[in-house]
């Protein structure tokens, strides 16, 4: 997933922003709600992490105001704010998430999952696609041969497309996708990245529809 993190506090955010590489994600991290605004308004996030002490003002206006404008982005709060009122204030305001400070970073990538799960219509973390068992939660894929391994740019393209099974996936918004992950994407990007994941999952798991963009495909049918 491409993920909107908004945190002042620089260790915090380093170490939140590490953890979220790591489990394959592209992040954009920003300190201030001014900057928040401004990424929202230009990119396509699957996913904000959102403190709520900022220099310049409060993480929940704007919350409230993503929500007013009809964005059901998923947030999760990262607060050190701890009492049962302001998690229901929080809540109540659209988060989908509510994790309080200090925190476990493996639990906050547990609970990036689950929420990523539900908004993708799947809460269950396995799917069956053909031949392959996905592990979402893990982040693996076994195929007949046994573990299939892909890079994070790889899994980032593969997973954009299980979360919108049987729908086309325009080449634009797979390159969001990527973009945390290099300063600059290159034209055929996703055409490499497709034609590798064709090579390791089977070249009927991603169809190509000319001029339109790309679907997931319907792996072991006859090609």
């Amino acid at each position: 997933m491409r993920i909107l993190l908004v945190e002042d506090d620089p260790g915090l955010g380093m170490a939140v922003q590490d953890q979220v590489i790591a489990e394959g994600h592209g992040v954009d991290r920003v300190m201030t709600i001014a900057d928040a605004r401004a990424c929202v308004d230009g990119v396509g996030y699957d996913l904000v992490l959102l403190d709520l002490m900022l220099p310049d003002g409060s993480g929940l206006s704007f919350l409230r105001n993503l929500r007013a404008r009809g964005s059901v982005t998923p947030v999760i709060i990262l607060t050190a704010r701890d009492r049962t009122t302001e998690r229901i204030e929080g809540l109540n305001a659209g988060a989908d998430d509510y994790l309080v400070k200090p925190f476990d970073l493996d639990e906050l990538s547990a609970r990036i999952g689950a929420v990523a799960r539900r908004y993708a219509g799947n809460p269950n973390p396995q799917i069956r696609l053909g031949p392959l068992e996905v592990d979402l939660a893990a982040r693996s894929i076994f195929g007949p041969a046994g573990r299939i391994d892909l890079s994070q740019r790889e899994w980032a393209i593969f997973e954009a497309l299980l979360q919108r099974p049987g729908s086309i996936v325009t080449k634009p918004q797979l390159e969001q996708r990527l973009y945390a992950f290099d300063s600059e994407v290159e034209s055929n990007t996703i055409e490499v990245y497709v034609s590798r994941l064709r090579k390791k999952l089977g070249r009927e798991t991603i169809e190509t529809l000319r001029g339109l963009g790309y679907r997931l495909g319907c792996p072991g049918a006859p090609a």
